[in-house]
């Protein structure tokens, strides 16, 4: 046996070094991108094309190539998660059976309209192809109106699963379903566990982060499955995902705390079932938004949706008689049943009803809902008549009440967190509407690349080191180089402050004094502060004087980058004090420029006096295309005395209905001579355009020109109570859709 062995042991090791020579010469590791092309130009079915790892910058990858159902083609990372492509950079690829895994693009752009497209020309499409295990993060131009997509699906057959999309800060969808020909209609393109990690507030229409579909294809089929994907706080618009083809089923996906809806914007006969909605109470959270025909809304739950009107919980819309493609075709042959709504606000039956969209819902249903909730007792909202809808069997907690004058009845608010720590209804109540266990259909943990971290990557205020500041020429400049994000510039009380140079924020910083007397800050520069792309900034308790300040029109304290910033900053102003910016006659103390946005702006318990420009100066968005410069502003507890312009000039322009700023609370501030400059253009002490939800109170002016505001679409929601105008004129408006309460002229 010894003697033989050798002999029935060589043909082993041939057959073993033949295939192991097969299987290596169909893999081929490329390091650069003419190797990249010459293996693409070689690659046959079976074959791989396999990336080193290392950093690939500006390379716009090509990859044509033709597998077969039982030899795929592969374009590849070596390892998963260390093939980081970046600068000007992107991926385009068409063919057969191909599968695209491991690869990151981070911190780059596209040179072109797309970042990963399955095809590379208008007639070469991928078909029976698949990307996964791939990562797209933070691949954004600066330019943040500048609009491309990060995934563009073409073809038919096509998978797209287990991949990481975070943080897209420019206009533009996340992954866009494209229908532009006959080739890419009945796709049966299937979209699943991936994960669409945070995306911020774009302000602007084009923030969706998944669409199927456009208007112009909306009545052709798409046939697209999205399903088990994960949607963390994708807040770029208010239609996360936007159907806009027909016969696409959106089923068992997860919403956390996502400041939108899932809405049937166009196409028919969509299928919407088993989705979760978790807003945690958070703002403008909201559900499922009805539009069209033939729409099945079942067995989806929603929890702590604050959203209303178009952004509510379960949402049927009224549409437009003989609607053209682009506009909003009436609801009719739909359902909206089994759904549980629990702690959540409003449900809106014909909403934006208006002179156009005057049909309302015709032969649907809303049956076997269950709706508990103890924050509104009226959640329902009719716009219109709503006898087009059959209610049957749903079930109301007691104590809430609803115009719908059949169909609901009446149950105790019996709500426990169960086992997989969701709010969930009595299991005597589930059966009645045969839901089945209330559990989420996947986990966070389930869904992504199996490599890339789902971290929070935001830096809060105040959470870093105190690095102390000496009085002197540029300290604070200094201070700054050695600062990291989340620090605090702490300057000393009394100290004098001079500035001989831009102040240019970069990251997230605080610049105070501890309590007691204010240190004063001066600049010979035209700006003292700019916020530059990835900045925000604090201040508290310190002195802001123009004395030291050139004579340059449009001087400020504070101003935003003069370029396109993609990133959106906060500012924080308490307990400040701000004199004598009158050097000449258009000196701010804060302007926003355009291409910038904030997600917050608070104003608080400060001190402004004789300044001839605007306190805060947020209209350089004059596109009228509902773009606007800030979410959230807070002006509270002020005094503002001798400002020659306004306190506030916030401008929101157009017809656009697609966000939901900006919001803006004004209260318990003190106005006096404001708004009376000889080259004040607008004439007003407070002017507001198109804010879609504004509360003004507790606040008095004294001698100071009108509050002012314009109310446009959208469905603002205005309120001004108890507030007191002496010799300030009466408040000026294009239109009497606001409520006052207790406003008093002397």
């Amino acid at each position: 046996m010894l003697k033989s062995s050798p002999i029935h042991f060589y043909p082993f090791i041939l057959f073993f070094a033949l295939l192991s020579y097969s299987q290596i010469s169909n893999a081929e590791l490329v390091k650069n991108i003419k190797e990249f092309d010459k293996a693409v130009a070689n690659v046959k079915p079976g074959g791989e094309v396999i990336l080193a790892n290392g950093t690939w910058s500006d390379v716009e990858l090509i990859f044509k190539a033709k597998g077969l159902p039982n030899k795929q083609v592969e374009l590849k990372a070596q390892t998963p998660g260390k093939v980081i492509i970046t600068g000007r950079s992107n991926l385009a690829f068409s063919g057969e059976y191909i599968t695209i895994s491991g690869l990151v693009f981070k911190d780059g752009y596209t040179p072109t309209g797309e970042v990963l497209s399955f095809r590379t020309a208008n007639d070469e499409l991928a078909n029976n192809s698949r990307v996964t295990n791939t990562v797209i993060d933070n691949f954004s131009t600066t330019d943040r109106p500048m609009s491309d997509l990060w995934v563009a699906m073409y073809g038919k057959n096509n998978r797209f699963d287990h991949n990481t999309l975070i943080n897209k800060r420019n206009r533009g969808v996340t992954l866009a379903v494209r229908m532009n020909t006959e080739a890419s209609h009945k796709n049966n393109h299937i979209i699943e566990y991936n994960y669409f990690g945070p995306r911020q507030i774009l302000g602007a229409n084009g923030g969706e982060t998944l669409r199927i579909g456009t208007s112009h294809f909306s009545r052709e089929y798409s046939n697209t499955t999205a399903r088990y994907n994960y949607f963390d706080r994708t807040n770029g618009e208010h239609e996360i995902i936007s159907n806009k083809s027909s016969g696409n089923s959106l089923i068992n996906n997860v919403f956390f705390e996502t400041q939108g809806t899932l809405t049937m914007r166009h196409g028919h006969f969509t299928k919407v079932e088993g989705n979760y909605f978790l807003g945690n109470h958070k703002p403008n959270t909201g559900g499922i938004r009805i539009i069209n025909e033939s729409q099945s809304v079942s067995n989806n739950y929603m929890y702590g949706l604050t959203g209303k009107r178009l952004r509510g919980a379960l949402v049927i819309m009224n549409g437009v008689p003989n609607s053209s493609p682009n506009r909003y075709d009436p609801v009719i042959d739909s359902s909206m049943n089994n759904n549980i709504v629990i702690d959540s606000d409003y449900i809106e039956l014909g909403a934006g009803a208006d002179e156009e969209r005057s049909a309302p819902p015709s032969t649907s249903e809303f049956k076997g809902n269950i709706i508990l909730g103890k924050s509104n007792l009226s959640p329902f909202t009719l716009y219109d008549d709503m006898s087009g809808i059959n209610f049957e069997g749903n079930y109301l907690n007691e104590e809430a009440s609803t115009p719908i004058k059949s169909g609901f009845a009446s149950t105790p608010y019996k709500v426990t967190v169960n086992k997989y720590g969701l709010k969930s209804p009595s299991k005597a109540l589930l059966d009645k509407i045969n839901f089945g266990e209330v559990k989420l259909p996947v986990t966070k943990d389930e869904v992504g690349t199996n490599y890339y971290p789902k971290n929070e990557t935001s830096v809060a205020f105040n959470s870093g080191d105190t690095i102390k500041v000496k009085s002197g020429t540029n300290t604070i400049l200094a201070a700054l180089e050695a600062s990291k994000a989340g620090d605090v510039l702490l300057l000393e009380n009394g100290g004098e402050y001079l500035l001989t140079k831009f102040v240019e924020v970069r990251h997230p910083i605080t610049l105070m004094a501890a309590k007691g007397k204010k240190p004063i800050i001066r600049s010979q520069k035209p700006n003292f502060i700019n916020i530059e792309n990835g900045g925000a900034l604090a201040v508290e308790n310190l002195w802001f004087d123009g004395a030291e300040s050139p004579d340059y029109k449009g001087n400020s304290i504070i101003s935003t980058s003069s370029t396109s910033m993609n990133i959106n900053y906060n500012l924080l102003v308490r307990n400040i004090k701000v004199t004598d910016l009158d050097v000449n006659g258009y000196f701010y103390f804060f302007k926003a420029n355009a291409g910038t946005f904030a997600d917050r702006i608070d104003i608080l318990d400060s001190e402004f006096s004789n300044i001839t420009g605007a306190i805060l100066q947020m209209n350089r968005e004059v596109d009228d295309l509902g773009v606007y410069s800030v979410e959230n502003l807070t002006i509270s507890g002020n005094t503002f005395k001798d400002i020659k312009e306004e306190v506030a000039t916030v401008y929101r322009g157009g017809t656009d209905e697609s966000t939901f700023g900006p919001m803006v609370t004004v209260k318990d501030n003190t106005l006096t001579n404001v708004g009376k400059g000889p080259t004040h253009r607008s004439g007003a002490s407070m002017y507001f355009h198109g804010v879609q939800k504004l509360n003004i109170s507790n606040t008095t002016w004294n001698n100071s020109a009108p509050l002012e505001l314009f109310l446009t679409n959208g469905e603002p929601v205005t309120v001004i109570k108890d507030v007191v105008l002496k010799n300030s004129g009466k408040i000026q408006t294009n239109n009497s859709g606001y409520k006052a309460e207790n406003v008093t002229y002397k």
